[in-house]
């Protein structure tokens, strides 16, 4: 049991976060906009709780992760985290940068679309909690900065040298994860680490219409997609191929799968039931 604890289990009342639910959709804001939104080991803590308390109860469908104020979120808090941690055994550090790891998983693994929602910075474990999202909508004040070798330790944190490379190459990795600089929204968009770029002001919109499409679509494929992209990226072809195969046999026993042929046959829109 990690000692970075979070908020009790099955609760409403996240201490770090706020989370709002409506018609499947989840909208979870980090709530510090006074720092910038940075997180702390307890924010930490509760985004982890909070994804695997959200897969299990299976409620959601699409969540999107937002940041409150002048941006989506500047990293771990200098006083609260890296000022923390000077205090720190090798156990406990060892502890820690486990922990900010199981957040990453927990947002590739959770078994619905997570839309990171992105304004302004985000920086250090700010960045990557955008780059471990399945779509990232910015609109032009985003930038973008992975800032662990500027404070002398290395790019590949929570999982960014497996990740950004995936997204945006070995070539664009390697300058970002190594210089540390940051990428304002049209490069970003130009290098592929976002996926749609919005008007000013417009991002928040522009999430929860994503967010409402996919979880008014089918779930259980959108989940299985899910999977399968993250599970394949280190597969040899054989191995993925019959992953497909077995994955889309089991789908075309679900009843989304009759259900578009029946609606293909009534000519009406499907009646996805996520199963």
């Amino acid at each position: 049991m990690s000692p970075f604890t979070g908020s009790a289990a099955r609760t409403s009342d996240w201490k770090h976060l706020r989370v709002e639910h409506a018609d499947g959709v989840a909208t979870v804001t980090l709530a510090r906009p006074e720092k910038l939104n940075a997180l702390t080991f307890g924010a930490y803590a509760d985004l982890r709780d909070l994804l695997a308390e959200l897969s299990r109860e299976k409620a959601v469908r699409a969540l999107v992760l937002a940041g409150e104020g002048r941006g989506f979120c500047s990293g771990g808090d200098v006083d609260e985290i890296i000022g923390a941690t000077l205090s720190m055994d090798t156990a406990q550090l060892l502890d820690f940068n486990r922990m900010t790891g199981q957040v990453v998983r927990a947002v590739r693994e959770c078994p619905f679309p997570v839309i990171a929602a992105v304004h302004g910075v985000a920086a250090g474990a700010g960045a990557v909690l955008a780059l471990a999202a399945d779509f990232r909508i910015a609109d032009p004040t985003a930038r973008f900065a992975f800032l662990f070798t500027r404070v002398g330790l290395s790019g590949g944190d929570m999982g960014a040298a497996y990740l950004l490379p995936r997204v945006v190459g070995l070539g664009h990795a390697t300058r970002l994860l190594m210089l540390g600089e940051p990428v304002r929204a049209p490069e970003a968009e130009r290098i592929g680490l976002i996926s749609e770029l919005t008007e000013e002001g417009q991002v928040d919109e522009a999430a929860q219409t994503l967010a409402r499409r996919l979880s008014d679509g089918p779930a259980l494929a959108y989940a299985q997609t899910k999977a399968l992209l993250t599970a394949e990226l280190d597969m040899p072809l054989a191995a993925a191929v019959e992953m497909d195969a077995s994955t889309q046999a089991l789908l075309m026993n679900g009843e989304d799968y009759a259900e578009f042929h029946a609606a293909f046959t009534e000519k009406r829109p499907p009646k996805w039931r996520g199963r």
